[in-house]
């Protein structure tokens, strides 16, 4: 996959990150030690259709025990310090602290929203994105016990579909969301979704 991407050094503001979203782009830094952010547009974009999730027998029976709990927007920080944090397959990440100032901060705007999932009082997986009209941006997930970020996944689509959202942005593809239904499409096909989610008025 080949990605358009450029280094800036301006001083990133929230709304200006939101008319980035608007535009199909967002930021992203090298390292979490970086001071730099750079914007990234890639050629082919992943989503994952709202109506296309894929969930495994075994993850079936896990969701059926229900022995969790949802939050929604409880704990930000608590959710993107986790999202930051090395974990197995995900030595390095790209949250640096500049990331998480502009994210929180649209956070308490309303804009960036998080799905925790709690099981005995202990966060066990978890994701934020932004919200704009009726797409989604994901942007990270994390999980501390098995399951964890699949099942928050999961409760994402539900909780989207309820609300009236028709996009739900991966940015990329991995072989993890690949078994969760994540598909690529190219970038003027992403951008023509974009445009009509926009268009469409859902509240997360």
């Amino acid at each position: 996959m080949q990605n358009d991407s450029e280094p800036y050094d301006i001083t990133l503001t929230p709304d200006m990150l939101l008319g980035a979203y608007a535009h199909g782009i967002f930021p992203m830094a090298e390292s979490a030690e970086s001071p730099d952010l750079f914007w990234v547009d890639p050629e082919l974009r992943g989503i994952i259709p709202l109506d296309g999730l894929h969930i495994s027998k075994s993850l079936r029976k896990t969701l059926k025990k229900q022995d969790y709990e949802v939050r929604l927007d409880h704990d930000f920080d608590l959710v993107i310090s986790h999202c930051a944090a090395p974990m197995r397959g995900r030595e390095e990440t790209w949250i640096n602290p500049e990331i998480k100032k502009l994210y929180g901060a649209l956070f308490k705007r309303g804009f960036c929203h998080t799905v925790e999932i709690w099981r005995d009082d202990q966060i066990i997986g978890g994701l934020y994105g932004i919200a704009l009209g009726g797409a989604f941006f994901g942007e990270s997930m994390f999980h501390r016990a098995t399951n964890g970020s699949k099942i928050a996944l999961v409760e994402l689509v539900n909780h989207l579909n309820a609300k009236g959202f028709v996009l739900l942005d991966t940015q990329f593809t991995t072989p993890h969301l690949e078994t969760l239904g994540a598909i690529e499409i190219t970038r003027e096909q992403y951008h023509a979704r974009l445009a009509e989610a926009l268009q469409t008025r859902a509240e997360f």
